[in-house]
């Protein structure tokens, strides 16, 4: 079973979150480095931050960098970031800003 750590609306947390092989759904606001196997930062949600995980969806804001294998990016997304991934999905009305990196499939 795979854990899943829900940060809420009404929640800021400054500091690092690290979840060896679980998932992590932010709703609010994370000042640090989120590290875990999924991230998704939702529509009302925000990371200050380093992201590193296997997949990562952004439906919010992600202001920092962010490193993963497979990003999507939601149409309500707004990033600033310099981003390295194998695969990235946009959706049209997404907002990027930095350096984007796409390696491919391997």
């Amino acid at each position: 079973m795979v854990a899943r750590t829900i940060i809420e609306e009404d929640l800021t947390i400054e500091g690092n979150i690290k979840s060896q092989d679980g998932n992590v759904d932010i709703k609010g606001r994370v000042i640090g480095d989120v590290t875990a196997q999924a991230v998704v930062v939702q529509g009302g949600g925000s990371v200050d931050g380093a992201v590193y995980a296997t997949t990562v969806t952004l439906e919010g804001k992600h202001t920092g960098s962010l490193q993963c294998d497979d990003l999507k990016l939601a149409s309500s997304s707004h990033v600033q970031a310099d981003v390295v991934a194998k695969t990235m999905t946009v959706e049209s009305g997404a907002h990027v800003v930095g350096k984007v990196h796409i390696t491919g499939g391997s």
